[in-house]
């Protein structure tokens, strides 16, 4: 580690915890406004039977009634969940950490459906039919058709346009980075860009070892699949692990049987994109294109806290690739830093080079100059939780830094 990172991350006092319990925050209104809903759609989403909508409307008074109630007794995780809640699960959800509580929601949500239980609902994605519409709709056809476009781009802006399309996920198709169509306002949103950085990487660091630690299912999935592809067929990657949640969480976050759809839905699409899903399926065959679904991934801790194993991975990756908002917050510990905290002081403990690709959803926020975030907020818009804005933030490894 360089003596300058040392000397940012001694000069960086620790910042608190975002809460839910700020009014008018957004943390609040996930808690006021998003979970009940959800709940609401979770239980008309499949036909649950008559013990698991009792569940469900347990939770929903848990959630109106602001009280943690903790997980039952046969809980297989119970005890995890008891330790990491030690002096929280009793008291009010906005009160907790917002990172920590959120997940306990989920986790929470997962328990009322049945999905860890004995009965018929083992297993059964909560979310899943949220994700296959969203996957079967037919903006789909079109944001693969538009890969086809790609042919007439450069080598440069072909690769810039599948990772602009990685960056924006379902905000932002292909075919915008592939025809520039877009592509002025997707730029004056981006609020820090270190595609340099993250160029220079992959150029020195070719043909690496990558960890790509995905995000959403479905349309966000699918243009990380197509940017993995991209990597591996360009001789910029010689394997890329792609990392995603063991179980359904936080709604579209991509679990295993995620990847699956996704590599189905691009192998049987027309042109580039099933060429595309043809070499994915042939990567995954031979080692190249490998998944992994670490229990931390739906831990409610921040990366700060990963186990050795976990660090382990990204310590033998030559590159880390964070996609969005969720995995942003994790690494960045999901606390209040002045924005203009360096990001490589923030994140000086991650075990290797990293780089964020994230859609602004929530608050969590560092590296951005003052006068940037100042000129934002005249605005007068929500810019930090509306999606409107991105980032590519990143920090490079000892060896590059």
């Amino acid at each position: 580690m360089s003596r300058a990172l040392d000397d940012a991350r001694d000069e960086t006092p620790e910042a608190a915890p975002i809460l839910g319990n700020v009014p008018g925050s957004y943390a609040l209104s996930v808690f006021r406004e998003r979970h009940p809903v959800l709940i609401k759609q979770v239980r008309e989403a499949l036909p649950y039977t008559p013990d698991r909508r009792r569940a469900l409307d347990r939770l929903l008074g848990e959630v109106e009634r602001d009280v943690m109630e903790p997980l039952e007794p046969s809980a297989h995780d119970g005890a995890a969940w008891a330790e990491w809640g030690r002096g929280k699960i009793g008291g009010r959800w906005v009160d907790a950490p917002f990172l920590w509580a959120e997940s306990y929601f989920y986790r929470k949500l997962l328990e009322a459906t049945g999905y860890f239980g004995d009965g018929p609902w083992r297993g059964v994605d909560p979310f899943g039919p949220l994700k296959q519409a969203e996957l079967d709709g037919p903006d789909v056809d079109g944001e693969l058709a538009a890969l086809d476009e790609t042919a007439a781009l450069s080598p440069d802006e072909r690769a810039e346009a599948l990772l602009l399309g990685s960056l924006w996920g379902n905000r932002a198709d292909l075919s915008h980075g592939a025809t520039g169509a877009g592509g002025g306002e997707r730029a004056t949103g981006l609020v820090v860009d270190d595609g340099p950085l993250l160029r220079a990487l992959l150029g020195d660091l070719a043909p690496a070892r990558i960890c790509l630690v995905a995000d959403n299912a479905g349309r966000e999935l699918l243009p990380d699949l197509v940017l993995a592809d991209h990597l591996l067929a360009h001789g910029q990657a010689r394997e890329v692990a792609l990392h995603v949640k063991p179980v359904p969480y936080f709604v579209s976050d991509a679990t295993p049987s995620d990847v699956l759809a996704c590599l189905r839905r691009l192998a049987a699409a027309p042109g580039r994109a099933g060429e595309a899903g043809a070499r994915l399926w042939a990567a995954t065959e031979d080692g190249r294109l490998t998944l992994r679904a670490h229990p931390f991934a739906c831990a409610p801790l921040p990366y700060a806290d990963m186990p050795d194993d976990l660090r382990g991975e990204f310590a033998a990756a030559d590159l880390t690739i964070m996609k969005g908002d969720l995995n942003y917050r994790r690494l960045t510990g999901d606390r209040m830093w002045p924005p203009a905290t360096p990001f490589a002081a923030v994140t000086g403990y991650f075990p290797g080079p990293v780089v964020a690709l994230r859609t602004l959803k929530s608050d969590a926020l560092v590296g951005v100059p003052e006068h940037t975030v100042a000129e934002l907020d005249a605005t007068g818009r929500a810019w930090r939780t509306s999606g409107t804005h991105a980032m590519i933030q990143g920090r490079g490894g000892p060896q590059v830094g």
